[in-house]
């Protein structure tokens, strides 16, 4: 069994580098925090024993999209890069609707019945998830890959621009 404090440590850098990456001006520090963030929810998935998970976590989000927020950030035409990310009017809106959704979600936890499993945790994740993405589920597999796959030829199309005569 894992120490509650290496949870409670996790569950602080996640937190605390979110409120960062919010409340940050520069919108590279803001891409830096959020990968930090992410990484913080890879360990609090190790810690539940989800490799597979953990796995997804740091390979999808903190590698891929981050690395697609870097780009994204340095291909944007800004004359000034403290001027990247600028606060906009919607602080009182965001706050409410922010509330609104702790207030729901709090309801909901406090509200839910919460069964502690007896049996224990699988050796490995990776192996039943193969086995029903590639058997039982392969073709919803398929057609999300192939979906994706026309919505990235479709964002490189839209990112080349129409050219002058077509």
């Amino acid at each position: 069994m894992v120490s509650p404090v290496f949870f409670w440590i996790l569950a602080v850098v996640v937190v605390v580098s979110a409120l960062a990456m919010v409340l940050s001006k520069n919108i590279v520090h803001s891409a830096l925090w959020l990968v930090l963030s992410f990484v913080g929810v890879a360990g609090v998935y190790m810690l539940l024993e989800a490799d597979f998970l953990a796995a997804v976590q740091l390979l999808v989000y903190a590698g891929a999209i981050s690395i697609l927020l870097v780009f994204g950030v340095m291909l944007t035409r800004r004359g000034d890069m403290k001027e990247s990310n600028l606060f906009n009017g919607y602080k009182v809106a965001g706050g409410i609707v922010s509330a609104v959704l702790l207030l729901v979600i709090g309801n909901m936890v406090l509200q839910g019945t919460w069964e502690i499993s007896t049996a224990a945790a699988p050796a490995s994740t990776v192996g039943p998830l193969a086995e029903l993405m590639l058997g039982e589920f392969v073709v919803p597999f398929e057609v999300a890959a192939l979906l994706l796959l026309v919505a990235m030829v479709g964002a490189i199309i839209l990112a080349r621009g129409v050219k002058e005569g077509q």
